[in-house]
């Protein structure tokens, strides 16, 4: 299974602001300038983050984004859920519908992707993780550093 650049880009946006210290806020463009992603579409998909609480962003001269939650309240398989389409075939239109095994098992199989993902954390995935601080921030944040 793939995942969309949509929710690619949501997990690296989570995982960018997961770096910084709790509570600070980036924007959007720290976030399209580390990733070189377009700006227009790392609009959407922040805004789809923040609709489903992943996100807080604030409006105005002193906005921007941050964590919407702690990054051990994140579970990457909801991160998922809310932003990918998870039907992998449309059998809708198909001749051999009535007759055809293959959608439940290709939903099996998401089904287990998922419960996969569901064993990990936003906080799993950057807790102890001093290369990532140094790729993303140039140095850990002191916090991180002395743990």
């Amino acid at each position: 299974m793939q995942l969309t650049s949509f929710t690619d880009y949501g997990l690296r946006a989570l995982i960018y602001m997961a770096t910084l210290p709790a509570g600070m806020q980036t924007n959007i463009t720290e976030v399209t300038d580390t990733y070189g992603v377009s700006r227009n579409h790392m609009v959407k998909i922040i805004n789809q983050l923040s609709r489903a609480g992943f996100v807080a962003a604030t409006r105005g001269k002193n906005g921007g984004i941050r964590l919407g939650m702690d990054p051990e309240h994140i579970v990457i398989g909801d991160v998922v859920r809310k932003m990918e389409p998870l039907q992998l075939v449309n059998c809708e239109e198909c001749a051999i519908t009535p007759a055809c095994r293959l959608r439940s098992v290709l939903n099996n199989a998401v089904q287990l992707f998922l419960k996969e993902l569901d064993n990990y954390t936003l906080a799993d995935l950057v807790q102890n993780n001093d290369s990532l601080y140094h790729i993303l921030l140039s140095e850990p944040p002191v916090a991180i550093q002395n743990k």
